[in-house]
């Protein structure tokens, strides 16, 4: 008997095991080649994308294919197209319809045309509870790929789990949607999947998003707000179907070029490239360095899927990438002083064929370094807080290349011309040739004709600027404790009205500073135009533009309050300006909250952030605050939740209001009683472009327990940045909060040669003192001349 019921329990396992079996093809294996993906979470949120918003961002990729040769491969819709948080939707819905008044056939039709294919977010269930239900959400799903060829599906725990009882139909779906897209990538977030697990391609690597100070921090005190980024490892076993969230060009922008290389070419996942957020941020100059990492994956994409760690003497999760004639090599540093590190030319870094080797730098600048016997070691420099790329081939290098400076190609397009950017020290001189000289009939170097270089000769170049004499980044000075001064309250006033609290990307556009270039333009103006953006009232702006119907105000998104100790609203004029009057507008009594109509309030003015007086005014919808004085700084204690407008007044006539901004998170000075402070003082004898000091403040301080500025020549001056980042008004969640290891972020030029700078940290939670603070100066951009070199090709 018991054997009987023994066959009876084998033949009942059968199916499920024969089912377990069932070879599976997840789309993409790890041998497949990565796919360049852009994705649109947080250029738009939980309401998701609209046609208009969606063909304007599409044309700024057009733009950047047109002009650098740069193919995106994916398009991927994010949350709310279809499906958004906590709820399933459909392309039949009145909501969808909204979004997209076409369907998808014109985006389909636009990204057909620049070779792109879409994909979109999603949850994993949306079957309903009947057979109906669930056939209508298998069509749906397999309509995308059957009709607009949708090439990858993103499906998040956000949008919901998926039931146990519904794994069957979730199988029966992707079976079906691989019919007509065999090649669909699953993207798996958090999904805990069983027995559909095998039809997914990709787990989310270490859970993380990569929104910078939002959910990724620097851990350390570092030169850069990206650091922390740079110090992720390599997946488990460096496995390349898993996703890693890709890259977020949203918020603090410097030091991107890194942060894609070791998502590219370092750990180069199914998904690499990959971008999300708003890569229309970046500045003009920025986007054929964008194209040109692009560019170069591409082409060694199919090798690259071959890769293998490097020794510990390579630093950090070093890689080398490639075949036995081609290896692309990445290394980091992520101290403040320069590393080196020695490459061994040979099958340590899985060079095996051949046996010359040519090495070529290709971030941060592209240098050719020479050309060496097989098993020679060479010594590569690596800057602080940075990563670097080589390229050791076997082969001929085919890329445009210079001998004797440092360059980046600009524009390397078929039936273009040949744009090269030569780079060099200020000052300095070089002496080139041109590799391949050969294929080019002319060259021009910033504009003059150049028949040497394309006769193979050797050419003199001086670049630009007055030759430095110190290396741009380099230590200052430790600061030691100090006396508290009688101005150390002004000290605190000057860095939170040199800093904002902006959405993250309204300090991205103003770093990157205006466009001229048509599609970057539409795609930010979509951007920051979008009702959502807008209505959220998360940019001061909106108190300056002559609309009531927009206004400024403090976040609470997630119930999150961001107001440091309750905050302060500080209106800053730009300039010490005479007024009558200034008027506050406020749309309604609830907005006018915790002021009430008709009670008296106050507000403190000032010239110069160390005298202040306060001033009484009334309360209302039409606050008038009668001035007749002088002033650049106003500070309310108490004010209304919501305000829509602020207008300044002389002699009846309204006053130029371009220079006013204004900021609400930063607690009152009242509530910021320093307990200690550190300082120190120097001198520069020379400043290159683009400085700025860097104060980093290491241990455990408190959240916004340490604050940090400087006196030039006597003078106030605060730092407007900080990693980690100000708290700001965010656009989609909360700031990121760190109780240690501030850097602060504090601009200097040439006007401060030869003037004393003070820099002095402020302690004010008692709990925490034991803080060592040190002054770092450093530049980015790195302090480059250039030569702009045109070649055209036989």
């Amino acid at each position: 008997m018991k054997q009987l019921q023994l066959l009876l329990w084998c033949f009942l396992l059968i199916p499920v095991f024969s089912y377990g079996q069932e070879k599976v093809f997840p789309g993409a294996d790890e041998t497949t080649p990565s796919k360049a993906q852009y994705f649109s979470w947080i250029n738009n949120t939980n309401e998701g994308a609209t046609e208009e918003q969606t063909m304007i961002n599409l044309a700024f990729f057009q733009w950047l294919k047109e002009s650098y040769g740069m193919q995106l491969d994916i398009y991927a819709f994010d949350a709310g197209a279809i499906d958004g948080k906590r709820f399933y939707g459909s392309i039949y819905s009145d909501r969808f319809k909204k979004q997209f008044p076409n369907g998808f056939d014109p985006i389909y039709a636009k990204a057909k045309g620049l070779d792109i294919r879409l994909g979109v977010w999603g949850g994993p269930d949306g079957f309903g509870d009947t057979p109906e239900e669930e056939q209508a959400r298998i069509d749906q799903m397999a309509k995308l790929c059957r009709d607009y060829e949708f090439a990858l599906f993103k499906f998040d725990a956000v949008c919901g789990p998926l039931p146990l009882e519904k794994e069957d139909a979730f199988i029966r779906m992707m079976k079906e949607c691989r019919k007509h897209s065999p090649d669909l990538i699953l993207l798996n977030h958090r999904l805990g999947l069983q027995r559909a697990k095998p039809y997914s391609t990709t787990f989310l690597w270490e859970g993380y998003e990569t929104y910078i100070d939002v959910f990724m921090t620097n851990k350390g005190t570092a030169s850069h707000n990206r650091a922390g980024a740079l110090t992720r490892g390599l997946p488990p076993e460096m496995k390349r179907l898993t996703e890693d969230h890709g890259v977020c060009l949203s918020s603090c922008l410097d030091y991107w070029e890194d942060d894609i290389v070791l998502q590219a070419f370092n750990r180069s996942l199914i998904l690499a490239p990959e971008l999300y957020g708003n890569p229309w941020l970046l500045r003009d100059d920025e986007f054929s360095q964008l194209a040109r990492f692009f560019n170069l994956h591409r082409k060694y994409g199919e090798i690259m899927v071959n890769g293998q760690t490097l020794p510990e003497s390579y630093g950090p999760h070093a890689v080398s990438r490639g075949d036995e004639a081609t290896r692309i090599i990445t290394l980091r540093n992520l101290e403040w002083n320069e590393s080196t590190y020695t490459v061994r030319l040979d099958d340590e870094i899985g060079l095996s064929a051949g046996d010359k080797v040519t090495l070529v730098q290709l971030h941060p600048t592209e240098k050719l370094i020479g050309t060496f016997e097989k098993g020679e070691k060479v010594t590569i420099p690596v800057a602080p807080f940075r990563a670097n790329m080589l390229l050791a081939t076997t082969k001929k290098y085919d890329e445009p290349a210079i001998h004797g400076a440092d360059y980046k190609v600009i524009r390397n397009v078929a039936g273009q011309a040949v744009e090269i950017e030569l780079l060099g020290m200020p000052g300095e001189s070089a002496i080139i040739t041109l590799n391949d000289f050969a294929d080019f009939k002319a060259a021009q170097l910033n504009g003059n004709a150049s028949k040497k270089l394309t006769a193979g000769k050797k050419v003199k170049v001086k670049f630009g600027g007055e030759e430095l004499n110190q290396a741009s980044h380099r230590k200052l000075m430790d600061l030691s404790p100090s006396q508290l001064t009688d101005d150390v309250e002004a000290l605190y006033e000057a860095t939170v009205y040199a800093a904002d609290n902006n959405a993250l990307e309204v300090r991205s556009v103003q770093r990157s500073g205006e466009t001229n270039i048509p599609a970057v333009k539409a795609a930010r103006d979509a951007f920051f135009n979008q009702p959502t953006f807008v209505e959220r009232g998360i940019w001061d702006k909106n108190l300056f533009d002559g609309d009531q119907a927009t206004g400024f105000w403090p976040s609470t998104k997630y119930k999150r309050d961001q107001r440091v100790k309750g905050g302060c609203f500080r209106l800053d004029l730009g300039e010490v300006t005479t007024l009558d009057q200034i008027i506050v507008y406020v749309p309604d009594d609830f907005s006018l909250q915790p002021l009430l109509r008709e009670e008296g309030n106050y507000v403190e003015v000032s010239t110069d952030l160390k005298q202040w007086e306060t001033l009484t005014y009334l309360s209302g919808t039409e606050m008038v605050i009668d001035l007749e004085k002088s002033v650049r700084y106003l500070r309310f204690r108490e004010f209304p939740q919501r305000m829509v407008e602020i207008e300044g007044y002389k002699n009846g006539q309204a006053v130029d209001r371009s220079k006013w901004r204004a900021s609400n998170l930063f607690a009152h000075a009242d509530h910021m009683k320093a307990q200690k402070i550190w300082s120190g003082k120097v001198t520069l004898d020379e400043v290159a472009k683009d400085s700025y000091l860097c104060v980093a403040i290491n241990g455990k301080h408190g959240v916004e327990g340490a604050y940090a500025a400087a006196k030039v020549d006597g003078a106030l001056r605060g730092a407007p940045n900080r990693a980690v980042s100000y708290p700001s008004n965010t656009w989609e969640y909360v700031n990121a909060k760190r109780d240690k290891n501030y850097t602060y972020y504090i601009p200097v030029s040439k006007a401060d040669v030869g003037k004393e700078i003070e820099v002095f940290v402020m302690g004010y939670d008692k709990e925490y003192l034991e803080l060592s603070s040190e002054v770092w100066i450093s530049a980015y951009p790195a302090p480059y001349e250039s030569i702009k070199l045109e070649l055209t090709r036989k």
